[in-house]
């Protein structure tokens, strides 16, 4: 895994081989932070279904004040913590080994910018969706960027979510949404 921009750009990191796991793509990636870039500085991150990290990472990397990184398989969650460590980043990163799907039924702290990229087999991305924007985890102007399955974009009810930008790269779609106002 590489970091593309900010204070860690260009360095390269081992990713775990862990089955499932499906790092987003660099220029996936980069497209999403230039859409990002007016509001990334300063914002309050959560990284759901984290896997290696990668997008939180390149958040903090780029002028997110904080993130906290939910990961279900421990093993994953251990590589992503050790990486953490390796960048200094202790103080501004929290890894909770947890299944996404339950964090949020935990105590809500509001959220600037929400990272969504459940595994592409499940069927948990609507109704994570309703758990972020009805649990109060999302901050008013909150962000919420999603990746799956080119085909199987959310169902985004348009009187609670907007999409704002939208894009598909070979059998990935991925949307930043926003809530409606």
């Amino acid at each position: 895994m590489r970091i593309i921009g900010g204070d860690w750009g260009g360095r390269r990191f081992p990713v775990s081989t862990a089955a499932g796991l499906r790092p987003t793509a660099d220029r996936n990636r980069e497209t999403l932070f230039n859409w990002l870039q007016p509001t990334l500085r300063g914002a309050r991150v959560l990284d759901l279904f984290a896997g290696t990290g990668a997008l939180g990472l390149e958040a903090l990397s780029r002028g997110a004040s904080c993130a906290t990184f939910v990961e279900r398989s421990r093993p994953v969650a251990a590589a992503l913590q050790a990486l953490v460590e390796r960048l200094e980043a202790t103080s501004r990163a929290r890894v909770v080994t947890m299944d996404a799907r339950r964090f949020l039924r935990s105590d809500p702290v509001a959220f600037d910018l929400v990272f969504l990229d459940p595994p592409f087999a499940s069927d948990w991305l609507d109704a994570v969706l309703t758990g972020l924007a009805e649990g109060g985890w999302l901050a008013d102007t909150a962000q919420v960027y999603v990746e799956t399955r080119a085909g199987h974009a959310p169902t985004l009810d348009p009187g609670a979510w907007a999409c704002q930008r939208q894009k598909t790269a070979g059998d990935v779609w991925f949307g930043l949404l926003q809530r409606a106002e």
